[in-house]
């Protein structure tokens, strides 16, 4: 596949996304851009969330990741689906009956306007991140595979991604996204059944042929349970898939500006059920590929490609789609379900922190109703200029596996929220509310200190996902200490 052809396929793709951010962005609102006016059918929110959860990470990191995890991350996955009913059914009923626009209005409510402002900072710090590892990945396939060719500056294809996501959900927002997220969801499905389906014929295989194969069996262990003190041990692998998912999808104004978008509590809890059960099937779909990949490299010799000197496993993907000899089927769906994972998690990103700057920090339900519109899209623009010097940052200081550090990151900036929203939804207590910084950044002192003790002075014991419930342990242990007598 050439560049310029590749560069077509996007073309095209931006064209229909423009189409459905013309047809639903009718009224250019606060209210359609922050809540769709909760008119959204719980069906294509928990359909297009799928999308935007699995991202541009899933889509290349995961299957990149195979070789050196084998399929233990599943253990991870298993306990994100406990995480989702726990989402379902505790934390949708308290934003529900809050009426919130944005989820952390409930800790002004419940704690005081520091705990707000400290929340809010938190998922502002930890979605930035995140939004950015997802564009950072997608940035270099298009670098390395597309604008290399024609020796265009990474900073120019990060600065294209982004101006190209912020034109078509400047007016709509959430209305939008929905939708978008919808046909995004469905290209990366397909993507990934189809990817299967033709690397199997070209190796000869059935699909039971795959899955009974030895190279299949060198890749498919799942539990690890021979020893606590590893990382990936299944209890703490599992308990640290529950509390991301809470975390991540309950506590992040991302994923909740979704939810709350729905018609009732009743709907979005549906939505949240058949999300989970969604999510958990095509993860596994794209850790099948993973192991496919890597046994098709291994036979036709395929090299995974360089990046600063280093091999980058999560590049294995588009180089087996966009150089191997599998067709133009695969590279088509590829670039399709590439840029769908990218658009996917990035513009709902973007429209919720616009969201949260607006309502957490702007107080933008206090100012006058005319001058709202105005601000709330040049705080768009701040948010898409904010990403681009994010994104282009990791590119001289990341240097692992993105979905890896994703996760080791969550450990860090989510578990303030969790112990927020732990200490206001199990107590009665109330706090100190001036002391809360001190508390929230104590916390993640004390955790960065945690995680990098040397394994050998624990015994062998390597910390791993658990990281993120003793950090919001120790937020709610601190909120203890400050609550009014």
């Amino acid at each position: 596949m050439t560049p310029l052809f590749i560069l077509t396929l996007i073309i095209c793709y931006f064209a229909v996304l423009m189409l459905i951010s013309y047809l639903t962005s009718t009224e250019d609102s606060n209210r359609e851009f922050f809540t769709a006016n909760r008119s959204s059918s719980w069906y294509l929110v928990a359909f297009g969330m799928v999308g935007a959860s699995l991202s541009g990470v899933t889509f290349i990191s995961v299957p990149g990741w195979i070789e050196a995890s084998q399929f233990s991350y599943f253990q991870v996955v298993l306990g994100y689906m406990v995480g989702y009913f726990i989402v379902a059914y505790v934390l949708l009923p308290i934003y529900y009956k809050n009426q919130v626009t944005s989820i952390y209005e409930y800790l002004n409510d419940r704690l005081g306007k520091n705990s707000h402002k400290a929340g809010a900072l938190f998922f502002f710090i930890s979605r930035v991140l995140g939004a950015a590892f997802r564009l950072f990945l997608v940035a270099i396939v298009l670098q390395q595979f597309i604008f290399d060719a024609w020796n265009v500056p990474f900073e120019a294809t990060v600065i294209l991604s982004i101006v190209l996501i912020w034109v078509y959900t400047q007016r709509g927002g959430i209305k939008t996204i929905v939708w978008t997220d919808t046909l995004q969801t469905t290209l990366m499905i397909l993507a990934v059944f189809l990817s299967i389906k033709y690397i199997n014929q070209e190796l000869g295989w059935s699909m039971l042929d795959f899955l009974k194969s030895s190279e299949f069996e060198k890749y498919s262990s799942v539990f690890v349970t021979d020893s606590f003190l590893v990382k990936n041990h299944f209890l703490k692998s599992f308990t640290g898939g529950i509390f991301i998912t809470i975390c991540m999808t309950g506590l992040d104004q991302d994923m909740m500006q979704k939810n709350l978008s729905c018609k009732n509590l009743k709907e979005a809890q549906k939505n949240m059920v058949a999300f989970s059960f969604v999510l958990v099937l095509v993860t596994g779909l794209f850790m099948l590929l993973g192991a496919l990949l890597y046994i098709y490299a291994q036979r036709e010799g395929i090299t995974i490609p360089l990046v600063n000197g280093k091999a980058k496993t999560d590049l294995l993907f588009p180089e087996i789609a966009l150089n191997g000899a599998l067709g133009l089927g695969v590279g088509v769906t590829f670039i399709l379900g590439l840029i769908a994972a990218a658009y996917s998690s990035a513009d709902s990103a973007l429209t919720s922190l616009t969201t949260s700057f607006c309502v957490d920090f702007l107080n933008i339900k206090n100012i006058e109703e005319r001058k709202q519109k105005s601000l709330r899209k040049k705080v768009h623009v701040g948010m898409s200029v904010l990403l681009i010097v994010v994104v282009i940052t990791f590119k001289y200081i990341l240097d692992r596996n993105v979905i890896d550090s994703l996760l080791t990151v969550a450990g860090y900036t989510y578990g303030p929220l969790l112990g927020l929203f732990a200490f206001g939804i199990f107590t009665k207590h109330k706090i100190k509310d001036q002391y809360v910084w001190f508390v929230v950044f104590a916390s993640v002192i004390i955790t960065s200190l945690l995680a990098n003790i040397n394994p050998e002075t624990l015994g062998g014991y390597v910390i791993g996902y658990e990281l993120l419930p003793i950090n919001g342990l120790l937020t709610f242990l601190g909120l203890i200490l400050i609550r009014r007598k």
